[in-house]
This record gives C-alpha cells, sequence and structure tokens, in this order.
C-alpha cells in the first residue's frame, strides 16, 4: 500500500519487533514493513501497534491492561516515544518512563 509523509492511505498492519518480553524506560521497538521509513521517523502516524500520534507532547505506544501467561495481572500503559529514528528498511522507536493508560 503506498505511503507518504502524511501517513498511509489506509490502515495497515506492520511487524513490530521488541528486543526484550516487555517494555521499560529505554526499550525499543522497531516497526518493519514500511514503504518510506525515512518519512515515518521524521513525522510518525498512528499504526496498529497502538501508536497515537495527536498528543501535542509528541508519539506515545498505547499498551491495554493483560494478564501474563503465570496469571499476573498487568495495568495498561501509556508510553511516550522518546525517539523514533530509520534503521535501514525499519523504524525504531525508543520508549520513555510509562503512566498508567
Amino acid at each position: 500500500m503506498p505511503q507518504s509523509s502524511t501517513g498511509p492511505a489506509e490502515e495497515a498492519a506492520f511487524l513490530a519487533v521488541c528486543r526484550h518480553t516487555h517494555l521499560f524506560p529505554g526499550a525499543r521497538c522497531r516497526i518493519q514493513g514500511l514503504v518510506d521509513p525515512h518519512a515515518f521517523a521524521a513525522g510518525p502516524w498512528p499504526l496498529e501497534v497502538e501508536l497515537r500520534t495527536g498528543d501535542p507532547a509528541g508519539p506515545v505506544l498505547i499498551v491495554p491492561a493483560y494478564t501474563t501467561g503465570a496469571g499476573t495481572a498487568v495495568a495498561g500503559r501509556t508510553w511516550p516515544i522518546r525517539e523514533c529514528v530509520r534503521t535501514g528498511d525499519a523504524v525504531e522507536l525508543t520508549v520513555g518512563s510509562p503512566s498508567s493508560a
């Protein structure tokens, strides 16, 4: 699907790869499959990974509440994006300190 610097023409799903089993301040999440990663890194647009960009403070990654495989309830969190950088054909997001969702 074509994408421009203003966002995708229609909704699409992209692979998000994280290096760890959970997020924490400074964790990185790599978004793959973007047609124009340079434009996305310069001005992120919403994705299926629940990346929201409408906040004046900048983009955030929304993680809803969930229960782990061991049965531990984890509250939802809103992770501010500290950095959004093109890395080859992907974009790497670095998250900051979370707040409750």
